[in-house]
C-alpha cells in the first residue's frame, strides 16, 4: 500500500445518508466496510469526524447563541458521531479506541499523543473526538493537527464530491476537476478545500491532502493503494 498511516476526515453530514439530520445506520455500516478493506491490508487508520449532522456552533451563533457555548456543543456532537462510528467498526470486527480532547472518562480515553500512536502501531483504529478541544477551531483543523501529531502520511478528506474543481460542480456543469494541485495554487485560485487554518497547518507541515468521494465503494482502498482517485493537494 502507498500509505502506511492515514488520517481520514469525515463530515458529520455524511453520516446522515438520505436523512435530514441524525445518523443513518446503513451509511455507518457502508463506511465500516470500506474502512475494513484497508485495515485488513495493514493500513494504520486514525479518524476525525465532524458534528454537523447534529449541531454546528457557527449556525448556533448565527441564531443568537453564544459562539463559545455553541462550539462546545458541536464538540460533543462529534463525540456522539465518534461513538456511533466506533460501534459500527467494532460490529465489523475491528478493534478501536475513541480519544477525546475534552475529558469524558466514562466513554472515551483522553487524547494522549503517545498512546494514540501506540494504538495505531498495534493495529487499532483511533477515532479522535471533540475537535481540538477549543472553540473557534473546526474539525478540519483538528484533523490536520492530529494528522501532524501522529505523523500520518496523508489527510484523506472524504466528501460527497469526487475531488477539487474550478468551481462547485453541483452548481456548474462546466466545472473542471484537478487531478493534482499545489497548496500555492489552491490559495491563488481561491478554492475551498478546507478552512484556512487547517489548510495552512497542512501546508506548513508538508502534509498532503486527498479530497475524494467517500460514498463511492472502493475509493478509499484505491487511494491507499496509490491509484489516482480524487484530487491530491501537495507542496
Amino acid at each position: 500500500m502507498k500509505y502506511k498511516r492515514i488520517l481520514l476526515k469525515l463530515s458529520g453530514e455524511a453520516l446522515m445518508g438520505d436523512r435530514q439530520y441524525g445518523i443513518d445506520p446503513q451509511r455507518l455500516a457502508e463506511y465500516a466496510e470500506e474502512i475494513k478493506k484497508i485495515h485488513e491490508k495493514g493500513v494504520q487508520i486514525a479518524i476525525v469526524i465532524g458534528g454537523g449532522n447534529i449541531f454546528r456552533g457557527v449556525a448556533g451563533a448565527a441564531n443568537g447563541m453564544d459562539r463559545v457555548q455553541g462550539d462546545y456543543m458541536g464538540m460533543l456532537a462529534t463525540v456522539i458521531n465518534g461513538m456511533a462510528l466506533q460501534g459500527a467498526l467494532e460490529d465489523h470486527g475491528m478493534l478501536t479506541r475513541l480519544q477525546t480532547a475534552l475529558k469524558i472518562e466514562a466513554i472515551a480515553e483522553p487524547y494522549i499523543k503517545r498512546r494514540a500512536v501506540r494504538h495505531l502501531e498495534k493495529g487499532r483504529i483511533v477515532i479522535f473526538g471533540a475537535g481540538t478541544g477549543n472553540p473557534y477551531f473546526t474539525t478540519d483543523t483538528a484533523a490536520v493537527l492530529r494528522g501532524v501529531e501522529v505523523d500520518a502520511d496523508v489527510i484523506l478528506k472524504g466528501t460527497r464530491v469526487d475531488g477539487i474543481y474550478t468551481s462547485d460542480p453541483e452548481k456548474n456543469a462546466d466545472a473542471i476537476k484537478f487531478e493534482s494541485i499545489s497548496f500555492e495554487d489552491v490559495i491563488k485560485k481561491g478554492l475551498n478545500v478546507m478552512d484556512s487554518t487547517a489548510f495552512t497547518l497542512s501546508q506548513e507541515n508538508a502534509l498532503p491532502i486527498v479530497v475524494f468521494d467517500m460514498n463511492k465503494k472502493g475509493n478509499l482502498e484505491k487511494i491507499c493503494a496509490g491509484e489516482n482517485v480524487g484530487t491530491v493537494v501537495n507542496v
